[in-house]
């Protein structure tokens, strides 16, 4: 890891707004930091830890909507960091706003998560809770998930100080971590298009479909839960693989027998936010019918 004065040693300007976060953190007596172990928790996490030692905790809420390999990634980053690291569990299910999937399902989970966090610092004698937010966060579209992080007043250090995801990427390469170049990773819930109730089932299925999927080491992808017909996303350089025969017939075997009525590859390729309404995206999306382009037909 880099010392505490050089977190950024590529880029004064980078190296200043470290520190300058680094720095925030110190002054408070502890912190909770909201941990899924992605880069920008990861990040957050690595100063604060570098700010305040053992005052510094990292928290992970494990529910249905979060993968159980994305728990074990949160788990082995934080011992990467040397961080305190600790879970909690709640679940997103128990509130009907949420099931009821609309427009502000982000804002629900968030809300609820966030909660979670205020709970466990609390018990621990923490008053300042952070979140991972970004400044490149607040131009992606419609991200109702943000409104909770400011109404709940959680402490955002990286967005604070103007750390984009592009320098978040270069503070965790300075600091070795080794999910610097890990792909974002949304919840399982965002496989799941707006209108349709998100249930324990179809959180199952998805989880279960993109573990297939992993298996064949794509790195960017999703598979989108449209009421049991299963649309697979791959970043565009890994579309040639997801058209090999092999690939073809596994994954539409195995995905039958997960339950799918239909397994598609969408040749638009992976695409953030694919499955919301056109007006919370940042960029236009293609409507469900122009997607379906290749059909992997179930047995």
């Amino acid at each position: 890891m880099p010392d505490a004065d050089t977190p950024a040693d590529t880029d004064p300007t980078l190296t200043e707004k470290a520190a300058a976060a680094r720095a925030s953190l110190g002054e408070r007596d502890g912190v909770l930091v909201a941990f899924s172990g992605g880069v920008d928790s990861a990040v957050v996490a690595a100063l604060a830890h570098d700010a305040i030692g053992d005052d510094a905790v990292a928290c992970t809420a494990k529910s249905e909507t979060l993968p159980a390999e994305e728990l074990d990634d949160a788990r082995r980053v934080a011992d990467e960091i040397g961080i305190r690291h600790e879970v909690v569990e709640f679940s997103e299910l128990d509130n009907p706003d949420f099931v009821e999937n609309d427009g502000d399902r982000c804002y629900h989970c968030r809300t609820m998560r966030l909660g979670r966090m205020y709970d466990a610092a609390r018990d621990r004698g923490i008053e300042t809770v952070c979140d991972g937010t970004n400044a490149s966060d607040p131009g992606e579209g419609h991200r109702p998930g943000l409104r909770a992080v400011e109404e709940l007043e959680v402490l955002s250090p990286l967005l604070a100080h103007d750390i984009d995801k592009e320098e978040v990427r270069a503070i965790a390469d300075d600091y070795g971590l080794s999910v610097a170049d890990k792909p974002s990773m949304a919840c399982l819930s965002s496989r799941i298009p707006t209108g349709i109730e998100v249930t324990e089932e179809r959180l199952t299925r998805v989880e279960r479909a993109e573990r297939v999927v992993r298996q064949w080491g794509f790195s960017q992808f999703r598979v989108r839960d449209h009421d049991g017909l299963a649309r697979i996303e791959v970043a565009a350089e890994e579309l040639e693989t997801a058209l090999n025969p092999d690939f073809v017939a596994a994954v539409r075997e195995e995905l039958s027998d997960l339950g799918f009525d239909h397994v598609t590859l969408d040749l638009h390729g992976y695409q953030t936010g694919s499955v919301s309404p056109a007006a919370d995206e940042a960029d236009d999306e293609p409507v469900v019918e122009d997607v379906f382009a290749t059909d992997y037909p179930t047995k």
